[in-house]
């Protein structure tokens, strides 16, 4: 009697493993799963440790919350009411969970100085602290980058040197004399940027509000006066910044490509006769791609939360000046509003680096 093909038709012998799924790719999808759980649990922890740093430095600090809200001629029954509606009779543990659960919904409460919710005034103060920080953060990686490689490539040069004392200049030299000596040349004496503040005063309020981007808004409106006007207002105080983000990315990025341009790899590519240019910019610089993402991340970041003095000369109307104007006020609601807004940048800004870390470099997966 023949035997029976218990193979079957080609295609349809061996039944895949249970579950449908090859024992391989499961493997990997697990791994990815844990490195996204992983991922979601460090940022959990970290915007938890955020919350509790803001927390204890609303408590520590030497001003009466209760007073700031009833003024100091209220009574004593008036105080005790504005205390127990503010939760403050609660245990620790307790305010720190109201607290919490409140910022979560976005709502830090309401601001001394102004009247207004805290969630408001940061809509309408940040995006001029990102537009500041993102021209600045342009300026140094458009500048800072090239600088650096050329820098590496021709080491002891006159580039290199010039490199590294644009560097040291840009750590040693005091942003609000830099800001204050370029408004006295390039504004009082020479008049070729507009003064301080945002805008001039007749183009203030006139551009409508889409982003909150006065240059971008100013273009979405078509209206070519009030983008040169806003242009010539923040190129200055960009470009300070920029020279501070020029100093330390020019500088990591020398690093990183003496470090490169001295490995094996390098010296088999010359030996191999490929032009300095590609071995430079197709071998030496893409291996320092990642790290030097990381370094304009938090560059960016340091902007944003740095750019206090910069906005307090140039009469800048940010997340900075606001923040600086709630804490000499005690509007400790502001402050703290505003402290946890920038530290939610710099985890987002991390973040992201570690996922274009994953994505740029093949190793990490």
């Amino acid at each position: 009697m023949a035997q029976p093909d218990i193979l079957g038709p080609p295609g349809q012998g061996v039944p895949p493993p249970a579950g449908g799924m090859p024992s391989a790719r499961r493997a990997r999808l697990g791994r990815r799963l844990r490195s996204l759980a992983g991922i979601a649990l460090s940022l959990a922890l970290t915007l938890l440790g955020l919350l509790l740093v803001t927390f204890v430095i609303g408590r520590i600090m030497p001003i009466d919350p209760v007073l700031k809200v009833v003024g100091e001629r209220a009574t004593q029954a008036q105080y005790d009411a504005a205390y127990q509606a503010m939760g403050l009779d609660k245990p620790i543990w307790q305010q720190f969970l109201r607290y919490m659960a409140e910022v979560l919904r976005g709502d830090f409460g309401r601001s001394i100085s102004t009247g207004h919710p805290v969630a408001q005034d940061l809509l309408r103060v940040f995006p001029a602290t990102v537009e500041l920080a993102t021209l600045g953060t342009l300026i140094g990686v458009c500048v800072g980058v090239p600088l650096g490689v050329v820098a590496a490539a021709r080491r002891g040069g006159w580039i290199d040197q010039v490199a590294r004392v644009v560097a040291l200049v840009g750590y040693s030299m005091p942003i609000f004399w830099l800001g204050l000596m370029g408004l006295l040349l390039f504004y009082g004496i020479l008049g070729w940027v507009g003064g301080p503040g945002r805008q001039g005063i007749i183009y203030d309020g006139m551009v409508p509000t889409v982003t909150g981007l006065i240059l971008i808004d100013s273009l979405v409106a078509g209206d070519w006066a009030a983008f040169r006007d806003a242009f010539s207002h923040i190129v200055l105080p960009a470009s300070l910044l920029g020279y501070f983000s020029l100093a330390y990315i020019s500088r990591m990025t020398r690093s990183f490509m003496l470090e490169q341009l001295s490995a094996e790899y390098v010296v088999t590519a010359r030996v191999k006769g490929l032009s300095e240019g590609r071995v430079i910019w197709g071998h030496a610089f893409r291996n320092i791609l990642v790290p030097l993402i990381t370094v304009i991340a938090l560059s960016f970041g340091s902007l944003l939360e740095g750019s206090v003095l910069t906005e307090i000369v140039f009469s800048w109307p940010g997340i900075g000046q606001y923040i600086t104007k709630a804490l000499l006020a005690g509007d400790m609601n502001a402050v703290l509003g505003g402290t946890v807004v920038v530290g939610t940048c710099f985890v987002a800004l991390n973040l992201l680096s570690d996922i274009l870390y994953r994505l740029l470099d093949p190793r990490a997966k």
